[in-house]
C-alpha cells in the first residue's frame, strides 16, 4: 500500500512540474510577443512583470516612473492583441490610464512630469480568454 501511495505522489509531482514548465514556456512566448510592442527607441526597464490568471483574478504590479521621461507600457496575454486589460493608478489610487477606454490597446505611451510610484492592475479580457499569462513590458525613451 505504501508503494502505491508513493507512486501516486510521484506521478502527481511529475504532472505538476510539467504544467509549471508549460506555463513558464507560454509566458516566455507571450513576453517575446509583448516586447515587440516596445520598439527600438525604448529601453526595457529590465523587470519581469508576469502573473498566471484565471477568470476574474487581477494581477498587481508596482513601478516607479521618473519625471521628465517618456515610457511605453505594453500588456499582453495570449497571441493576439486585446486579451489583457490594464489600468494604472498613482499612489493615492487615482486612475491615470485604462486600456479599456482605448479598445484594450496592447500598449500606450506616457510622459510623466514628476516621479510617481504606480500600481498597474491587469486582468484578462473575459470575452476572449478565461485563463492565461498576464505579461507587462515597460520601456523608457532613449
Amino acid at each position: 500500500m505504501r508503494t502505491k501511495t508513493l507512486r501516486i505522489l510521484m506521478a502527481t509531482l511529475i504532472v505538476g512540474l510539467a504544467y509549471v514548465g508549460s506555463a513558464s514556456a507560454q509566458c516566455d512566448s507571450i513576453a517575446k510577443i509583448c516586447s515587440e510592442n516596445v520598439t527600438a527607441d525604448y529601453i526595457s526597464d529590465g523587470q519581469s512583470y508576469r502573473a498566471l490568471l484565471n477568470g476574474d483574478q487581477v494581477a498587481e504590479f508596482r513601478a516607479t516612473f521618473y519625471g521628465g521621461s517618456t515610457y511605453r507600457i505594453a500588456g499582453c496575454s495570449g497571441f493576439t492583441d486585446g486579451n489583457l486589460i490594464f489600468e494604472i493608478y498613482d499612489e493615492d489610487h487615482n486612475q491615470l490610464f485604462a486600456s479599456s477606454d482605448y479598445k484594450n490597446t496592447p500598449y500606450w505611451d506616457f510622459e510623466f512630469g514628476s516621479t510617481v510610484d504606480c500600481t498597474i492592475e491587469a486582468k484578462l479580457n473575459s470575452v476572449n480568454v478565461k485563463s492565461g499569462c498576464a505579461t507587462m513590458v515597460i520601456g523608457f525613451k532613449q
